[in-house]
């Protein structure tokens, strides 16, 4: 049973990796001996696996989960090309009720049943005669020896095709099924066992607001809109063919056209981008360290989080003040803009000045930082990414078994979540104009990560990010200032329009936030503050009342 079940997946489970290998290689000389080794390899490694567990009459029904597993990672990586490395698995595991249905369906079931139907009638019809634990045992471990030597010496004789293969293409361990999908899974449920308590290390001391709140005619008002799977070129503002972005560019906002995220996926960038270590120091921490939010609060600004994610803010906000968008709202609200605990981005903007009155009132007097967190353009289901009134490019694709539709169905729908976007930005910098009597108010857009449309035959995102493609990683940033809150930066409107085609990064966004607010800190540097050539003395007028206008 472990030989055939070993050889019944690697036929059956491994189309993905079969035609990875046949895209990569071009000509069947060259990919048919390379299939040939890989196949050998998945038997062997599945014939030790299964065989590690041949033990007890609990046999079956782990061997059919290992089916199950299969089947469902196949489903993944042919409908949106995923691979199954451990990002993948962490960013899964945090996946709640209402995220994971989007990508349930009649595909997935008919998928699993064509695979997991053959093995589960053989296991279910086939006799194990029990053994004594001797003979089981010596049997169990011929067996795995056998395997590994079996795969030793593949690997070996074909060191010179292998090697290279590999180390060019390393997405292709991850597409082993099911031998990836366990030994990811594993690695992520077990990685908490293996390393040391993590300290939280301060970041936060000798934190202080500067010079502009001394004498302060209003408090800032800053809103930092975290946004989600939105891609740089499907922005109106930075050349995109169609205008899906009308809003933002009737309010003259700065629009950044090179900026590149830390992650492909929520849980990889959004703690990245908020920290101050930068994307290589953070990835290689060994402790868990405060983070912009930290600091933020430390100077004594009220500072609030609003999550529109059921995933929550993967650990950004757990020190400050936060809540979802569902809370509290009224049940007309509700039944207008949620579908369950999942709303749209509209949601976020009911009830915020109840929200933001219930801050600290000697907080709010210094200046508030609220960020919101968007559901964006949160794939597959794009379409339910934006209101009925929002949809102007149609048809969409009305499904989230993405492969169903054309892909300019697929387009249609996305770019209505991105217009959708651009309406809730223009609604959000309305209502900033509108606190402009109480506030000197800014704003900054940045997405978490980009997505995949079909491109190279990819989906959705999460590639690991070393052969991640552009598209994944490169995002939109957007500024908006009212005029009193830029006079009091000291910021020069000429020099950021000249600097929209730098090159940023997340690594920017935690100085360049100290920056506009005025926040001194030790871990403030300078050179990362994408606006820090273009801040001169704020003129004492800047701290004066003046008449609202856009900036």
């Amino acid at each position: 049973m472990v030989l055939w079940l070993s050889l019944y997946l690697a036929l059956a489970a491994n189309w993905p990796l079969w035609k990875e290998l046949a895209r990569i290689g071009g000509a069947p000389s060259i990919y048919l001996p390379q299939i040939a080794l890989m196949a050998l390899l998945t038997v062997c490694g599945t014939v030790a696996l299964l065989a590690l567990v041949a033990w007890s009459r609990w046999m079956k029904p782990l061997w059919f989960a290992v089916v199950i597993v299969a089947a469902v990672a196949q489903h993944f990586m042919l409908s949106y090309h995923a691979v199954m490395d451990p990002s993948m698995l962490a960013n899964a595991m945090q996946t709640d009720v209402h995220e994971a249905r989007d990508l349930m369906g009649w595909g997935l079931l008919s998928h699993v049943l064509l695979v997991a139907a053959l093995p589960a009638w053989a296991l279910w019809r086939v006799r194990v005669a029990p053994m004594g634990l001797l003979s089981q045992a010596w049997r169990n471990a011929l067996l795995l020896v056998a395997a590994v030597a079996l795969a030793a010496g593949g690997a070996l004789a074909m060191n010179r095709q292998l090697a290279p293969l590999m180390r060019n293409n390393v997405h292709l361990r991850y597409m082993m099924n099911p031998l990836a999908s366990l030994y990811s899974a594993g690695a992520v449920a077990l990685k908490p066992l293996f390393r040391h308590s993590r300290k939280l290390i301060p970041v936060s001391g000798g934190t202080a607001l500067g010079a502009s709140y001394a004498a302060q005619a209003r408090p800032p008002l800053f809103v930092l809109v975290v946004g989600e799977t939105a891609r740089a070129d499907h922005f109106g503002l930075n050349g995109y063919a169609r205008n899906t972005t009308p809003e933002l560019a009737a309010r003259k906002v700065l629009s950044w056209r090179d900026v590149h995220s830390c992650g492909t996926n929520t849980l990889a960038s959004v703690p990245c981008m908020f920290s101050p270590l930068g994307k290589a120091a953070f990835e290689a921490r060994k402790d868990d360290y405060e983070n912009l939010m930290d600091v933020l609060q430390a100077a004594g600004l009220a500072v609030f989080w609003l999550d529109n994610q059921p995933g929550g803010c993967k650990g950004v906000c757990d020190r400050i003040p936060h809540a979802f968008a569902f809370d509290q709202l009224a049940p007309e609200v509700k039944s207008a803009l949620c579908d369950g605990d999942e709303c749209l981005d509209d949601a976020m903007l009911r009830g915020l000045d109840e929200r933001l009155a219930a801050l600290p009132a000697e907080r709010r007097a210094k200046g508030v930082v609220l960020v919101m967190h968007q559901m964006g353009s949160h794939g597959p289901a794009y379409y339910k990414r934006s209101s009925p009134d929002a949809k102007r490019f149609v048809p969409e694709c009305k499904t989230n078994a993405l492969a169903e539709c054309s892909h300019a169905e697929l387009v249609n729908g996305f770019d209505n979540s991105i217009a959708y976007t651009d309406r809730f930005l223009g609604k959000t910098i309305d209502w900033l104009e509108a606190q402009s009597g109480r506030y000197d108010p800014a704003l900054l857009y940045l997405s978490d990560h980009g997505e995949s449309l079909g491109e190279y035959g990819l989906f959705l995102h999460g590639v690991p990010y070393s052969f991640a493609p552009e598209v994944q990683k490169h995002i939109p940033m957007v500024m908006w200032f009212g005029p009193r809150m830029r006079e009091r930066a000291g910021l020069s409107p000429a020099c950021m329009e000249a600097g929209l085609d730098a090159p940023l990064t997340h690594d920017n966004l935690y100085h360049t936030v100290l920056g506009v607010m005025d926040v001194r800190t030790p871990s403030y540097k300078a050179g990362l503050d994408a606006l820090a050539s273009c801040r001169g003395p704020a003129p004492s007028a800047s701290l004066a009342p003046s008449p609202s206008g856009r900036g």
